[in-house]
């Protein structure tokens, strides 16, 4: 199949499904390798930019999906009703914070390295679609466990975990005594980083 008409397939596929499409479901309808789709969708943005088109495809994990150009929303907003709009605070940022980086991840241990009970922030973040169940611990009581979504990556602006900000060992230990001397009225908790 001639290129052109390759970009033709996947810019219909995505503007259809409105969602993200696996990379290998994209493979498996235009029988071409993973690597080439991926080269060309990256030829695909690249046109978008040259162009000052108002889309672009945005890769998340193994999947991509076609989306406005963020640039573009307040023009949108104009036409269509305005998004829902969600405020993380703090401690809801905390908690997706934990998510992200340990998942998948108990609501038992999330509050074991915040302290505090979780209830509230994980199911704020589960109604956001920040943050999804996984399936099942096989422990005593099966409890959930939590990892992110495609909308979290979304949100955050970044192709896939790999991406998130790694922290030093200094940093690391740095929180870890802050949490420790914020702790201080309470020896017996063991705070985790």
């Amino acid at each position: 199949m001639e290129e052109k008409k390759i970009m033709a397939v996947i810019e219909a596929v995505l503007f259809a499904m409105g969602d993200s499409v696996e990379i290998s479901r994209l493979n498996h309808v235009l029988e071409i390798s993973e690597k080439e789709i991926r080269e060309i969708i990256a030829k695909m943005n690249d046109r978008y930019k040259r162009q000052d088109r108002g889309i672009y495809i945005a890769e998340l994990e193994d999947a991509v999906q076609l989306c406005t150009k963020p640039e573009l929303y307040e023009y949108l907003i104009k036409v269509a009703k305005a998004p829902r709009k969600y405020v993380l605070s703090d401690t809801l940022l905390e908690t997706l914070s934990i998510i992200a980086y340990k998942q998948p991840v108990t609501r038992l241990e999330v509050e074991k390295i915040r302290g505090v009970s979780c209830d509230h922030a994980v199911n704020r973040l589960l109604e956001f679609n920040l943050i999804q169940e996984l399936g099942r611990l096989d422990a005593p009581g099966r409890p959930l466990l939590f990892g992110t979504t495609e909308e979290f990556l979304r949100t955050f602006g970044v192709k896939s975990l790999g991406d998130l900000p790694i922290l030093n060992p200094e940093q690391i230990e740095d929180f870890r005594k802050q949490a420790e001397e914020e702790a201080g009225e309470m020896p017996e908790l063991k705070v985790e980083i």
